[in-house]
């Protein structure tokens, strides 16, 4: 089997939600097909990475540049085109996907989220049969933020949800099948696309890469990992340090929180400078490392989607976790019994206080409550194959003008 994998971002390193999927993914597939990977790449750092991987052949990228994006994403809000689509626009990148085809037809595509479906739905790839692991909902992402966000940029965010959901029902239901990662996403879709074949592929964790070296730690450390430029990891620390710290401070004033991830923006950096009990890594070369540091893991998101890696780590890494149900919704069955589930301020500090309270050994048991090690990338990912398979059996043809016209070039 041969199959054609398209990814917004390169998949590797796997240090970030977007690129821990696709790397498993990749990997997986390798073992069975001869993959070719396309993907969009972001900066220098990123295309340079290419040639790290081994497991696709051949690897094409297409740059994307940021800075123009933007500027033609906002001359085409007038259009019915989603904004994601103008941000994820790479020069040439029709023209690579057209030499890849002509050297070596594919037998399949996977297109990895729906900022890369659009690719499989015109030429050269629209003859061919594809398989979108749209991953989680992304118009409900958008959705979520418009109703959290100020004017005007609840505005900007509604009809994002609007142009984004209208291509997320055809893409849906034009591919032979749709990967999605929980059934919370499943209902979700298909209420957006009833016609859709929607599969629950549901995420795994490395638990070997995160069990823990050493006894746990005594220290008092409170620990959030995640790239730090995503706006709901952003509001997440942000709503923990203003509205929930100052409780669990009042009850342990020897209390520390760390966030650990690239790019803390200018207002996560802000928090450690006004508190200091608060301490911001910034990119770190293994997450592990300051999870083993760690007694307890947070991950206070108001608004999530999908499967939240950082939950499945900080379990594997001995450290039991306080999240809000907003996270419960996706996780796996039976994660939850490593997790303590609150809301509001004040519950959310004390669920947070009483592990601290607790033994490190009392801890770690309550991480292990939750089994995640039975998480394996092979098994979570084992029913792809067979779905590929079924995929190349079916075949649909979609015009580069019917497109055009629905979403814009």
């Amino acid at each position: 089997m041969k199959v054609l994998f398209l990814t917004h971002r390169l998949p590797y390193a796997p240090n970030r939600g977007d690129r821990i999927r696709a790397y498993y993914l990749l990997q997986e597939m390798s073992r069975w097909a001869e993959v070719s990977l396309f993907s969009l790449v972001h900066d220098d750092d990123e295309a340079v990475k290419a040639a790290k991987l081994t497991s696709a052949r051949p690897v094409v990228t297409a740059r994307v540049p940021k800075f123009a994006n933007g500027i033609r994403g906002a001359l085409r809000l007038a259009s019915r085109r989603p904004l994601t689509h103008s941000l994820l626009d790479a020069p040439g990148a029709r023209d690579k996907l057209a030499a890849m085809v002509s050297a070596d037809r594919p037998d399949v595509v996977l297109a990895y989220c729906s900022g890369m479906a659009r690719f499989a739905l015109q030429p050269p790839l629209s003859g061919l049969p594809l398989v979108l692991d749209m991953v989680d909902v992304d118009s409900e992402k958008w959705a979520g933020l418009a109703r959290r966000a100020p004017w005007p940029r609840s505005s900007f965010y509604s009809r994002e949800v609007r142009t984004l959901s209208a291509f997320e029902r055809v893409a849906s239901e034009r591919a032979r099948a749709v990967l999605v990662v929980s059934e919370h996403e499943r209902e979700v879709l298909s209420r957006l696309a009833p016609d859709a074949a929607i599969r629950v592929v549901s995420n795994g964790v490395d638990a070997s890469a995160f069990h823990p070296p050493e006894t746990p730690s005594d220290d008092p450390v409170v620990v959030f990992t995640g790239m730090m430029d995503y706006p709901p990891n952003v509001q997440a620390v942000t709503w923990f340090v203003g509205e929930v710290w100052p409780r669990i401070l009042a009850a342990r004033p020897d209390a520390r929180f760390t966030i650990v991830g690239a790019n803390p923006t200018r207002a996560v950096k802000a928090l450690a400078d006004r508190h200091a009990s608060v301490d911001v890594t910034g990119r770190v070369d293994a997450v592990q490392t300051w999870l083993w540091r760690g007694a307890v893991a947070v991950a206070p998101l108001l608004m999530a989607r999908g499967v939240q890696n950082k939950v499945l780590e900080s379990l594997a890494a001995g450290l039991p976790v306080v999240t809000t149900s907003a996270v419960r919704a996706g996780l796996p069955p039976g994660i939850e019994n490593g997790c303590s589930i609150a809301d509001e301020p004040e519950a959310f500090a004390a669920a947070v206080v009483a592990l601290l309270e607790a033994s490190p050994d009392e801890r770690r048991a309550r991480a292990a409550a939750a089994l995640v090690e039975r998480l394996t990338w092979e098994a979570q990912l084992s029913a792809v194959r067979a779905i590929l398979e079924n995929a190349m059996a079916f075949s649909t043809t979609l015009s580069d003008r019917s497109i055009a016209e629905r979403f814009g070039k």
